[in-house]
Protein backbone atom coordinates (compact mmCIF):
# COMPACT_ATOMS: atom_id res chain seq x y z
CA UNK A 1 0.00 0.00 0.00
CA UNK A 2 1.26 3.45 -0.85
CA UNK A 3 2.33 5.36 2.26
CA UNK A 4 0.47 8.64 1.67
CA UNK A 5 1.81 11.46 3.86
CA UNK A 6 0.50 14.85 4.93
CA UNK A 7 1.06 17.46 2.22
CA UNK A 8 1.65 20.24 4.76
CA UNK A 9 0.83 21.17 8.33
CA UNK A 10 -1.76 23.63 7.08
CA UNK A 11 -3.84 20.75 5.72
CA UNK A 12 -4.73 19.69 9.27
CA UNK A 13 -7.55 22.26 9.01
CA UNK A 14 -9.18 20.10 6.32
CA UNK A 15 -10.30 17.45 8.83
CA UNK A 16 -12.11 18.69 11.93
CA UNK A 17 -12.81 15.54 13.96
CA UNK A 18 -11.25 12.21 14.84
CA UNK A 19 -11.88 9.22 12.61
CA UNK A 20 -14.91 7.71 14.39
CA UNK A 21 -15.55 3.97 14.05
CA UNK A 22 -19.23 3.01 14.17
CA UNK A 23 -21.54 0.10 13.33
CA UNK A 24 -18.87 -2.57 13.69
CA UNK A 25 -19.85 -5.91 12.14
CA UNK A 26 -18.27 -9.36 11.68
CA UNK A 27 -17.17 -8.36 8.16
CA UNK A 28 -16.30 -4.67 8.63
CA UNK A 29 -17.41 -1.33 10.01
CA UNK A 30 -18.21 2.24 8.97
CA UNK A 31 -15.96 5.24 9.55
CA UNK A 32 -17.24 8.81 9.90
CA UNK A 33 -15.23 12.03 10.08
CA UNK A 34 -15.83 15.75 9.66
CA UNK A 35 -14.30 18.07 7.07
CA UNK A 36 -14.15 21.83 6.72
CA UNK A 37 -14.94 22.02 2.99
CA UNK A 38 -15.94 19.90 0.01
CA UNK A 39 -13.70 16.86 0.10
CA UNK A 40 -13.29 13.28 -1.04
CA UNK A 41 -12.29 10.51 1.33
CA UNK A 42 -11.22 6.89 1.42
CA UNK A 43 -10.03 4.37 3.99
CA UNK A 44 -6.80 2.42 3.94
CA UNK A 45 -6.81 -0.72 6.07
CA UNK A 46 -4.41 -3.50 6.98
CA UNK A 47 -4.38 -6.69 9.02
CA UNK A 48 -1.65 -9.22 9.71
CA UNK A 49 -2.74 -11.05 6.54
CA UNK A 50 -3.99 -8.47 4.06
CA UNK A 51 -4.39 -4.81 3.22
CA UNK A 52 -6.74 -2.80 1.06
CA UNK A 53 -8.87 0.28 0.49
CA UNK A 54 -12.51 1.21 0.95
CA UNK A 55 -13.42 4.04 -1.41
CA UNK A 56 -16.95 3.56 -2.75
CA UNK A 57 -20.29 5.02 -1.69
CA UNK A 58 -23.61 3.18 -2.28
CA UNK A 59 -23.90 4.71 -5.77
CA UNK A 60 -20.38 3.85 -6.90
CA UNK A 61 -18.84 7.26 -6.31
CA UNK A 62 -15.85 8.13 -4.17
CA UNK A 63 -17.38 9.26 -0.84
CA UNK A 64 -17.69 13.05 -0.88
CA UNK A 65 -19.13 15.81 1.28
CA UNK A 66 -18.64 19.35 2.45
CA UNK A 67 -19.25 18.69 6.17
CA UNK A 68 -18.92 14.98 6.84
CA UNK A 69 -17.50 11.90 5.11
CA UNK A 70 -18.63 8.30 5.66
CA UNK A 71 -16.99 5.19 4.25
CA UNK A 72 -18.10 1.59 4.72
CA UNK A 73 -15.40 -1.07 4.93
CA UNK A 74 -16.40 -4.69 4.33
CA UNK A 75 -15.21 -8.08 3.12
CA UNK A 76 -13.18 -8.90 6.24
CA UNK A 77 -13.33 -11.86 8.63
CA UNK A 78 -14.98 -12.10 12.06
CA UNK A 79 -12.76 -11.32 15.01
CA UNK A 80 -10.05 -9.74 12.87
CA UNK A 81 -8.02 -6.89 14.32
CA UNK A 82 -7.89 -4.17 11.67
CA UNK A 83 -5.80 -1.03 11.48
CA UNK A 84 -7.48 1.75 9.52
CA UNK A 85 -6.80 5.35 8.56
CA UNK A 86 -8.60 7.95 6.46
CA UNK A 87 -7.17 9.82 3.49
CA UNK A 88 -8.97 13.10 2.78
CA UNK A 89 -8.47 15.35 -0.26
CA UNK A 90 -9.97 18.82 -0.80
CA UNK A 91 -11.95 18.89 -4.05
CA UNK A 92 -11.12 22.51 -4.88
CA UNK A 93 -7.45 22.21 -3.95
CA UNK A 94 -5.88 18.92 -5.09
CA UNK A 95 -2.73 19.69 -3.10
CA UNK A 96 -4.60 19.81 0.19
CA UNK A 97 -4.60 16.36 1.74
CA UNK A 98 -4.93 14.94 5.23
CA UNK A 99 -3.99 11.45 6.39
CA UNK A 100 -5.20 10.38 9.81
CA UNK A 101 -3.27 8.30 12.29
CA UNK A 102 -3.82 4.56 12.19
CA UNK A 103 -6.68 3.40 14.37
CA UNK A 104 -7.31 -0.16 15.58
CA UNK A 105 -10.69 -1.90 15.56
CA UNK A 106 -11.56 -5.51 16.33
CA UNK A 107 -14.45 -6.94 14.34
CA UNK A 108 -17.33 -8.76 16.00
CA UNK A 109 -17.10 -12.51 16.43
CA UNK A 110 -20.10 -14.59 17.45
CA UNK A 111 -17.84 -17.50 18.40
CA UNK A 112 -15.86 -15.52 20.98
CA UNK A 113 -16.24 -16.78 24.56
CA UNK A 114 -16.22 -13.32 26.14
CA UNK A 115 -17.79 -9.92 25.48
CA UNK A 116 -17.51 -6.53 27.11
CA UNK A 117 -19.90 -3.65 26.43
CA UNK A 118 -19.94 -0.16 27.97
CA UNK A 119 -22.98 2.12 28.00
CA UNK A 120 -23.30 5.90 28.28
CA UNK A 121 -26.56 7.84 28.13
CA UNK A 122 -28.12 11.27 28.55
CA UNK A 123 -24.91 13.27 28.25
CA UNK A 124 -26.84 16.27 26.86
CA UNK A 125 -23.76 18.07 25.47
CA UNK A 126 -22.12 18.23 28.89
CA UNK A 127 -18.41 18.32 28.08
CA UNK A 128 -17.31 17.91 31.69
CA UNK A 129 -19.36 14.74 32.02
CA UNK A 130 -18.13 13.34 28.71
CA UNK A 131 -14.51 13.90 29.68
CA UNK A 132 -15.06 12.03 32.94
CA UNK A 133 -16.86 9.18 31.18
CA UNK A 134 -14.09 8.95 28.61
CA UNK A 135 -11.46 8.73 31.33
CA UNK A 136 -13.29 6.00 33.25
CA UNK A 137 -14.47 3.78 30.41
CA UNK A 138 -12.01 1.04 29.42
CA UNK A 139 -11.40 -0.53 26.02
CA UNK A 140 -14.46 -2.61 25.13
CA UNK A 141 -15.96 -4.54 22.22
CA UNK A 142 -18.66 -1.88 21.89
CA UNK A 143 -19.53 1.49 23.44
CA UNK A 144 -23.29 2.05 23.32
CA UNK A 145 -24.19 5.75 23.53
CA UNK A 146 -27.77 5.14 24.54
CA UNK A 147 -29.49 8.34 23.49
CA UNK A 148 -29.85 12.02 24.32
CA UNK A 149 -26.45 13.07 23.10
CA UNK A 150 -27.86 16.58 22.74
CA UNK A 151 -30.60 18.86 24.06
CA UNK A 152 -31.91 19.82 20.63
CA UNK A 153 -30.39 20.71 17.27
CA UNK A 154 -30.72 24.47 17.03
CA UNK A 155 -27.95 24.94 14.46
CA UNK A 156 -26.31 22.57 11.94
CA UNK A 157 -22.91 23.39 13.41
CA UNK A 158 -23.61 21.33 16.56
CA UNK A 159 -23.25 17.89 15.00
CA UNK A 160 -19.47 17.66 14.78
CA UNK A 161 -18.79 18.86 18.32
CA UNK A 162 -21.61 16.74 19.77
CA UNK A 163 -21.38 13.45 17.85
CA UNK A 164 -17.91 13.11 16.32
CA UNK A 165 -15.71 15.12 18.66
CA UNK A 166 -17.57 15.48 21.95
CA UNK A 167 -15.55 17.46 24.50
CA UNK A 168 -12.76 17.38 21.90
CA UNK A 169 -12.30 13.66 22.62
CA UNK A 170 -11.86 10.62 20.39
CA UNK A 171 -14.39 8.47 22.21
CA UNK A 172 -14.22 5.59 19.71
CA UNK A 173 -10.53 4.92 20.39
CA UNK A 174 -10.47 1.20 21.38
CA UNK A 175 -14.28 1.39 21.68
CA UNK A 176 -16.29 1.06 18.43
CA UNK A 177 -19.31 3.31 18.82
CA UNK A 178 -22.98 2.35 18.67
CA UNK A 179 -25.47 5.23 18.87
CA UNK A 180 -29.10 4.68 19.76
CA UNK A 181 -31.35 7.67 19.21
CA UNK A 182 -32.98 9.46 22.15
CA UNK A 183 -36.00 11.73 22.22
CA UNK A 184 -33.87 14.88 22.56
CA UNK A 185 -31.79 13.75 19.58
CA UNK A 186 -34.84 14.21 17.33
CA UNK A 187 -35.68 17.74 18.49
CA UNK A 188 -34.92 21.04 16.82
CA UNK A 189 -35.14 22.32 13.26
CA UNK A 190 -31.93 20.54 12.21
CA UNK A 191 -32.57 17.13 13.78
CA UNK A 192 -33.20 15.59 10.35
CA UNK A 193 -29.46 15.92 9.62
CA UNK A 194 -28.39 13.65 12.48
CA UNK A 195 -28.54 10.64 10.17
CA UNK A 196 -25.61 12.08 8.19
CA UNK A 197 -23.39 11.71 11.27
CA UNK A 198 -24.61 8.40 12.70
CA UNK A 199 -23.65 5.20 10.89
CA UNK A 200 -25.76 2.07 11.40
CA UNK A 201 -25.35 -1.45 10.07
CA UNK A 202 -28.16 -1.36 7.53
CA UNK A 203 -28.85 2.34 7.12
CA UNK A 204 -31.79 2.29 9.54
CA UNK A 205 -31.88 3.51 13.17
CA UNK A 206 -32.28 -0.04 14.50
CA UNK A 207 -30.13 -3.15 14.14
CA UNK A 208 -29.03 -6.45 15.64
CA UNK A 209 -25.53 -7.68 16.43
CA UNK A 210 -23.90 -10.67 18.09
CA UNK A 211 -20.88 -9.90 20.30
CA UNK A 212 -19.40 -13.16 21.52
CA UNK A 213 -22.10 -14.82 23.63
CA UNK A 214 -24.31 -11.70 23.70
CA UNK A 215 -27.02 -10.90 21.15
CA UNK A 216 -27.97 -7.22 21.10
CA UNK A 217 -30.98 -5.45 19.63
CA UNK A 218 -30.62 -1.68 19.21
CA UNK A 219 -34.05 -0.04 18.91
CA UNK A 220 -35.39 3.49 18.38
CA UNK A 221 -38.13 4.38 20.86
CA UNK A 222 -38.87 7.76 19.24
CA UNK A 223 -40.38 10.66 21.14
CA UNK A 224 -42.01 10.80 24.56
CA UNK A 225 -45.35 12.05 23.25
CA UNK A 226 -47.60 11.04 20.31
CA UNK A 227 -46.56 12.14 16.83
CA UNK A 228 -49.53 14.52 16.57
CA UNK A 229 -48.51 16.51 19.67
CA UNK A 230 -48.39 20.20 18.69
CA UNK A 231 -44.86 20.71 20.03
CA UNK A 232 -43.51 18.51 17.21
CA UNK A 233 -45.02 20.71 14.46
CA UNK A 234 -45.31 17.78 12.08
CA UNK A 235 -41.58 16.97 12.20
CA UNK A 236 -41.78 13.38 13.46
CA UNK A 237 -43.16 10.05 12.26
CA UNK A 238 -42.29 7.58 15.00
CA UNK A 239 -45.55 5.66 15.02
CA UNK A 240 -44.81 4.10 11.60
CA UNK A 241 -41.16 3.63 12.62
CA UNK A 242 -42.19 1.59 15.66
CA UNK A 243 -44.48 -0.50 13.46
CA UNK A 244 -41.63 -1.07 11.01
CA UNK A 245 -39.38 -2.20 13.85
CA UNK A 246 -42.06 -4.62 15.04
CA UNK A 247 -42.02 -6.33 11.64
CA UNK A 248 -38.24 -6.26 11.48
CA UNK A 249 -37.96 -7.80 14.95
CA UNK A 250 -39.67 -10.98 13.75
CA UNK A 251 -36.95 -11.40 11.13
CA UNK A 252 -34.06 -10.33 13.37
CA UNK A 253 -34.82 -12.72 16.23
CA UNK A 254 -35.00 -15.61 13.75
CA UNK A 255 -31.39 -15.18 12.62
CA UNK A 256 -29.46 -18.12 14.09
CA UNK A 257 -26.75 -15.98 15.71
CA UNK A 258 -29.42 -13.82 17.41
CA UNK A 259 -31.94 -16.59 18.08
CA UNK A 260 -29.49 -18.94 19.78
CA UNK A 261 -27.33 -16.51 21.78
CA UNK A 262 -26.73 -17.39 25.43
CA UNK A 263 -27.51 -13.79 26.50
CA UNK A 264 -30.16 -11.53 24.93
CA UNK A 265 -30.14 -7.78 25.53
CA UNK A 266 -32.09 -4.81 24.16
CA UNK A 267 -30.71 -1.27 24.12
CA UNK A 268 -33.17 1.60 23.66
CA UNK A 269 -33.27 5.11 25.05
CA UNK A 270 -36.73 5.32 26.60
CA UNK A 271 -37.44 2.42 28.98
CA UNK A 272 -40.07 -0.15 28.09
CA UNK A 273 -41.01 -0.45 31.78
CA UNK A 274 -41.06 2.04 34.65
CA UNK A 275 -41.72 2.25 38.37
CA UNK A 276 -44.92 4.30 37.94
CA UNK A 277 -46.83 3.58 34.76
CA UNK A 278 -49.61 6.12 35.26
CA UNK A 279 -50.62 7.39 31.79
CA UNK A 280 -49.17 10.80 30.92
CA UNK A 281 -51.42 13.83 30.54
CA UNK A 282 -50.04 15.20 27.26
CA UNK A 283 -52.41 18.19 27.37
CA UNK A 284 -50.87 19.32 30.66
CA UNK A 285 -47.18 19.17 29.74
CA UNK A 286 -46.99 15.46 30.56
CA UNK A 287 -44.61 13.10 28.78
CA UNK A 288 -43.75 9.41 28.79
CA UNK A 289 -41.36 8.15 31.45
CA UNK A 290 -41.52 4.83 29.62
CA UNK A 291 -42.49 4.08 26.04
CA UNK A 292 -45.80 2.28 26.19
CA UNK A 293 -46.11 2.79 22.41
CA UNK A 294 -42.87 0.86 21.84
CA UNK A 295 -43.67 -1.86 24.36
CA UNK A 296 -47.09 -2.48 22.85
CA UNK A 297 -45.49 -2.84 19.42
CA UNK A 298 -42.50 -5.02 20.42
CA UNK A 299 -43.46 -6.95 23.56
CA UNK A 300 -44.66 -10.16 21.93
CA UNK A 301 -41.54 -10.50 19.78
CA UNK A 302 -39.24 -9.79 22.70
CA UNK A 303 -40.95 -12.41 24.85
CA UNK A 304 -40.87 -14.95 22.01
CA UNK A 305 -37.15 -14.32 21.59
CA UNK A 306 -36.43 -14.65 25.30
CA UNK A 307 -35.16 -11.11 25.88
CA UNK A 308 -33.57 -11.00 29.32
CA UNK A 309 -32.78 -7.34 29.88
CA UNK A 310 -33.71 -3.91 28.49
CA UNK A 311 -31.01 -1.24 29.00
CA UNK A 312 -32.25 2.36 28.83
CA UNK A 313 -31.78 5.93 29.99
CA UNK A 314 -34.19 8.89 29.64
CA UNK A 315 -35.47 9.28 33.20
CA UNK A 316 -32.10 10.38 34.70
CA UNK A 317 -33.10 8.16 37.63
CA UNK A 318 -31.26 4.83 37.99
CA UNK A 319 -33.53 1.84 38.50
CA UNK A 320 -33.61 -1.94 38.22
CA UNK A 321 -37.02 -3.50 37.64
CA UNK A 322 -36.89 -7.33 37.78
CA UNK A 323 -38.74 -9.47 35.29
CA UNK A 324 -42.08 -10.94 36.29
CA UNK A 325 -44.80 -13.14 34.83
CA UNK A 326 -46.23 -10.35 32.65
CA UNK A 327 -42.88 -8.89 31.61
CA UNK A 328 -40.22 -11.63 31.68
CA UNK A 329 -37.46 -9.17 30.75
CA UNK A 330 -35.84 -7.03 33.45
CA UNK A 331 -35.39 -3.28 32.91
CA UNK A 332 -32.25 -1.33 33.84
CA UNK A 333 -32.36 2.47 33.64
CA UNK A 334 -29.20 4.56 33.99
CA UNK A 335 -28.53 8.05 35.35
CA UNK A 336 -28.48 11.63 34.08
CA UNK A 337 -25.99 14.22 32.83
CA UNK A 338 -24.54 15.69 36.03
CA UNK A 339 -20.83 15.42 36.80
CA UNK A 340 -21.44 15.62 40.56
CA UNK A 341 -21.90 12.07 41.82
CA UNK A 342 -24.08 13.32 44.69
CA UNK A 343 -26.62 14.94 42.36
CA UNK A 344 -30.07 13.42 41.95
CA UNK A 345 -29.29 13.28 38.20
CA UNK A 346 -25.72 12.05 38.52
CA UNK A 347 -24.13 10.55 35.43
CA UNK A 348 -23.44 6.83 35.37
CA UNK A 349 -21.81 4.37 33.04
CA UNK A 350 -22.61 0.69 32.68
CA UNK A 351 -20.06 -2.10 32.38
CA UNK A 352 -21.41 -5.37 30.93
CA UNK A 353 -19.13 -8.42 30.89
CA UNK A 354 -20.19 -11.84 29.67
CA UNK A 355 -18.56 -15.26 29.60
CA UNK A 356 -19.93 -18.82 29.39
CA UNK A 357 -20.92 -18.83 33.06
CA UNK A 358 -22.77 -15.51 33.44
CA UNK A 359 -23.40 -12.00 32.22
CA UNK A 360 -22.65 -9.39 34.86
CA UNK A 361 -23.72 -5.75 34.79
CA UNK A 362 -22.38 -2.99 37.01
CA UNK A 363 -23.60 0.59 36.96
CA UNK A 364 -21.10 3.09 38.35
CA UNK A 365 -21.21 6.80 39.16
CA UNK A 366 -18.31 9.02 38.15
CA UNK A 367 -16.68 8.74 41.59
CA UNK A 368 -16.31 5.00 40.98
CA UNK A 369 -19.11 3.90 43.32
CA UNK A 370 -21.23 0.94 42.23
CA UNK A 371 -24.84 2.13 41.95
CA UNK A 372 -26.40 -1.24 41.11
CA UNK A 373 -25.55 -4.70 39.83
CA UNK A 374 -27.41 -7.38 37.92
CA UNK A 375 -26.48 -10.85 36.68
CA UNK A 376 -27.95 -13.16 34.04
CA UNK A 377 -27.54 -16.88 33.59
CA UNK A 378 -27.17 -18.08 30.00
CA UNK A 379 -30.12 -19.40 28.09
CA UNK A 380 -30.06 -23.18 27.85
CA UNK A 381 -29.50 -24.36 24.27
CA UNK A 382 -32.71 -25.32 22.48
CA UNK A 383 -31.98 -28.77 21.12
CA UNK A 384 -35.16 -28.73 19.00
CA UNK A 385 -33.74 -26.03 16.74
CA UNK A 386 -31.21 -26.30 13.95
CA UNK A 387 -29.69 -23.85 11.52
CA UNK A 388 -31.17 -25.74 8.62
CA UNK A 389 -34.34 -23.65 8.47
CA UNK A 390 -37.98 -24.70 8.68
Amino acid sequence: MTDVRRASAADDALVTSPLVIMAVRPDGFEAVWAVSRLSRGRLEWRTDRAEGEARMDPFGMTPQGEQVLRVRAEGMHPGTTVQVRAVTEAVGDPGAQHVSAWKTVRLLDASAAHARIAVWNDTHQRDDTIRALDEQTPAVDLLVWNGDLCNDWKTPGQFVSTVLSPAQRDISADRPLEITIGNHDVRGDWAFQLQDYVATRDGRPFSAARIGPVACLFLHTGEDKPDAHPTFEGRVAFEPLRAEQALWLREAIARPEIRDAPYRLVFCHIPLRWLDETPADYDDEGYDWFSRFSRDAWHDALVAWGAQLIVSGHTHEPALIPGDAQFPYAQVVAGGPDLDASSAEAATWIDIQADPEALRLEMRTLDGAVRLTHALAPHAPDRSRSDGGD
